[in-house]
C-alpha cells in the first residue's frame, strides 16, 4: 500500500509547458464580482492608511487585515515580480507575510477578520493577467490563513481602482488636475472677469453705483440749478456772473 502526502503551501507547482494550467489560477473580473467579496465602506480611507504606512513603489503589494470596523490590525509589504504571473507563486508569498504579522483564524467557524490586497504597478487601472493571477491567490490565502477575502485594489501612477467593483479615485498624495477642455477655459475666463471687476468697479460690465442723494439737480427758468445739500444740510452757495 503506497501513502501520499499533500506538499506543504511553500512547495511551487509542478512545472507545465502548457500555459492552460497557470491560466487557470486566476481569476477575472466578472469571476470575482461572483464570489461574493464583501466591499468597503470607505476605500479611499483604506487606500489613504496603506499608502502612508508603507509608501509602496511600483511591483509593491501590500496585504492587510482588517476587523470589523474595517480598521487595519496587521499589515505587510513586499515587492513580488513575474515574468509569468501565476496565482500559486502569489498565494505562497501572501501566505507567508500574513503567518509573519498575525495568526490565523482557522479554529474559528466563520472568518471575523478580512484581507485585503493593494497592489502597485505601472500601467492603466484596468485588469490584468497579473491582476487576476492576484485575486486567485488572495482568494486561496485568505481560505487558508481562516480569512474573509476583500477587495483587491490597484494603484497605478494617477489612481487607485477597486478591481470588479469600478470604484476608484486620485493617487494619494497626486496634485490635482488642472480643468482642461471648453468648460475649464470658461471657468477660468469668468473667474478672471470677477476679479477684474472687483479691482475696478468703474470699468464696462460693472453696475453703476447710485449717488449719495436720490434727488437730481432741477433747471430753473433762470438758468440756475436748485442748491444741494451738504454733509451738515445747510444749502451750499453758489456764485454767478451777473450778466450785462
Amino acid at each position: 500500500m503506497t501513502f501520499g502526502f499533500a506538499p506543504p503551501p511553500h512547495m511551487s507547482p509542478p512545472t507545465s509547458t502548457d500555459p492552460a494550467a497557470r491560466l487557470g489560477r486566476m481569476l477575472e473580473p466578472p469571476e470575482w464580482a461572483s464570489a461574493g467579496i464583501p466591499l468597503l465602506r470607505n476605500p479611499r480611507e483604506v487606500v489613504t492608511g496603506l499608502h502612508d504606512r508603507h509608501h509602496p513603489g511600483p511591483s509593491t503589494a501590500i496585504v492587510a487585515v482588517l476587523d470589523l470596523q474595517e480598521r487595519v490590525t496587521a499589515s505587510a509589504s513586499f515587492t513580488e515580480t513575474a515574468a509569468a504571473p501565476d496565482g500559486w507563486e502569489f498565494r505562497n508569498a501572501l501566505l507567508t507575510h500574513l503567518r509573519r504579522v498575525i495568526p490565523h483564524d482557522l479554529r474559528l467557524r466563520a472568518p471575523v477578520r478580512t484581507a485585503v490586497l493593494l497592489y502597485c504597478r505601472e500601467g492603466e487601472a484596468r485588469w490584468t493577467e497579473a491582476d487576476g493571477a492576484w485575486m486567485w491567490g488572495l482568494r486561496d490565502a485568505c481560505t487558508l490563513h481562516g480569512l474573509r477575502c476583500g477587495a483587491y485594489i490597484t494603484l497605478t501612477p494617477d489612481r487607485w481602482q477597486v478591481l470588479g467593483e469600478g470604484r476608484g479615485g486620485r493617487r494619494p498624495g497626486s496634485p490635482a488636475p488642472a480643468p482642461q477642455g471648453t468648460e475649464g477655459h470658461r471657468a477660468a475666463a469668468r473667474t478672471t472677469a470677477h476679479r477684474a471687476r472687483a479691482a475696478h468697479p468703474g470699468s464696462p460690465g460693472t453696475t453703476p453705483q447710485r449717488p449719495d442723494s436720490p434727488r437730481a439737480a432741477t433747471a430753473l427758468p433762470q438758468g440756475r440749478a436748485t442748491p444741494r445739500s451738504t454733509g451738515g444740510g445747510a444749502p451750499e452757495a453758489h456764485r454767478h456772473t451777473a450778466a450785462r
